[in-house]
């Protein structure tokens, strides 16, 4: 499929990029990942943070009134203290369920070397519970190395919540798989396959994650992803997902739908990953927010047609 074919076409970089970077204490070193929320007006971003000792893994809050400035906390919200999460809290994705937030983040276990899918739950987005590991890796299986990604769709399907996220028994080389849950809080993987494979010949032809949160819409399941081939650089394509049936693909991008105006990674010698976690609906257009090259924050923007 076409980038204009898809649902909602190709995303220009923001010209203001980066809107988010390094300063200091927790975040001396890296800011990046975003996942964002609009509550009452406000836009609220939580990040993965990093500082320049190498001590990675805590996850920032920073608020916006329009979605383009934002004033980061002076504090992390979620910092590593216990095995589930003790290498780092990384990669957060929030959505509210009723009064509740939930975020779904990854806890590197620094004892077993693994990552795996945790939760955290908040009722102001500032105080937040860890409920632990909600997924993690089966032995004997297709993700039996680690998992990462997990996005929600905040509403039943057929009396089920549904997860998508990115699964791999070796790294770099990885799907995306779904689970089921009834209270958000328990999940279960039934399949024992992934339901999208990277493909040959495209920008995602050797791994591929889950992104922002999947939107319904009338056509299906819209879910923005993360692909790269062999040089493992981040690029943002797009699949739409049948609500009868959540893990057929309708409708997939053979090109990525982001178009990068600055090269990030050469500052930073390194890869210009560019790794989208967050998507928004404001006043006819959406904001897609992502990490670029490890270290900053930036957005682009689809314009809605009248």
């Amino acid at each position: 499929m076409k980038v204009n074919d898809f649902p909602l076409g190709l995303f220009e970089d923001y010209p203001g990029n980066p809107i988010l970077v390094p300063s200091k204490g927790f975040q001396s070193r890296g800011v990046y990942n975003p996942t964002v929320i609009k509550e009452e007006g406000r836009f609220w971003m939580l990040y993965r943070a990093e500082t320049e000792d190498g001590l990675t893994g805590r996850i920032g809050i920073a608020q916006s009134s329009d979605g383009l400035y934002f004033t980061p906390h002076p504090e992390p919200v979620l910092s590593p203290d216990e095995d589930f999460d003790r290498g780092g809290c990384e990669d957060p994705r929030v959505a509210k369920v009723g009064d509740t937030y939930f975020l779904f983040y990854v806890g590197n276990s620094k004892k077993y070397h693994a990552s795996n899918i945790c939760l955290a739950t908040s009722k102001d987005l500032l105080h937040w519970r860890k409920h632990g590991q909600v997924l993690e890796a089966r032995e004997g299986t297709w993700d039996s190395g680690q998992l990462k990604a997990g996005v929600i769709v905040s509403e039943k399907i057929e009396g089920k919540y549904i997860m998508y996220f990115m699964g791999e028994a070796r790294p770099w080389v990885s799907a995306i798989g779904i689970a089921y849950s009834d209270d958000l809080y328990h999940w279960e993987e039934p399949l024992h396959q992934p339901i999208l494979l990277p493909r040959d010949g495209f920008f995602d032809s050797q791994g591929i994650e889950p992104g922002p949160n999947p939107i319904i819409t009338d056509e299906g399941i819209l879910l923005i992803y993360n692909g790269w081939g062999e040089g493992c650089i981040y690029k943002t394509g797009g699949v739409l997902l049948s609500k009868e049936n959540p893990i057929e693909a309708l409708k997939r991008t053979d090109e990525p739908i982001l178009n990068l105006s600055q090269d990030y990674g050469h500052k930073y010698r390194t890869g210009n990953h560019c790794v989208a976690e967050g998507l928004i609906s404001h006043n006819n257009q959406w904001f897609l927010y992502y990490g670029a090259a490890d270290r900053l924050v930036c957005m682009a923007i689809y314009e809605e047609e009248e």
